[in-house]
């Protein structure tokens, strides 16, 4: 028995995957506790305490399906608020070793948030768009949101600013 197939647009349309945006969000840790100079994994300050939390309400109806962090307490402690949020586990990631390619796959169609340092941020943010576009962050900011769209192997970015 032969059936007539009726496709209503082009047959390429058919097979063709959809692809759904892949959204990065990547801040820096918040401020942390310099009261010990010599400590090299501070905890997060009370002012930084409080920027972990706003974060949250900043990404307000953002829907995190993974959540990046150093293994580092200022940045775990700036991820909890969001990862909790989402209910989502926190990956830890190590920023020498990671492998972009591997990354991408890992994430490909999903909004991720990664908190990172200083001088990892912008790097992965460069690394993303595949342009050096942005350079370290200055030691004392701590508002800097970088946020990298990919979409059919384009990517687009915009930095912000949160006070």
């Amino acid at each position: 028995m032969i059936e007539q197939v009726i496709w209503e647009g082009p047959f390429e349309e058919k097979f063709k995957e959809e692809q759904k945006p892949t959204t990065y969000y990547l801040i820096r840790h918040a401020e942390k506790d310099e009261s010990d100079k010599t400590n090299k994994d501070p905890h997060l300050s009370e002012e930084g305490k409080t920027r972990a939390e706003n974060w949250t309400t900043v990404f307000g109806d953002v829907k995190f399906d993974m959540v990046y962090s150093t293994s580092y307490n200022r940045t775990k402690e700036t991820a909890e608020p969001t990862a909790k949020a989402n209910n989502v586990e926190i990956t830890f990631y190590d920023p020498r070793n990671l492998k972009l390619e591997d990354f991408i796959k890992e994430t490909k169609g999903k909004t991720v948030l990664v908190v990172g340092h200083s001088n990892t941020t912008p790097m992965l943010t460069n690394a993303l768009l595949n342009d050096k576009k942005y350079d370290q962050i200055d030691e004392s900011n701590n508002a800097n949101l970088y946020i990298v769209t990919i979409t059919d192997n384009t990517a687009s970015s915009t930095l912000l600013k949160i006070e």
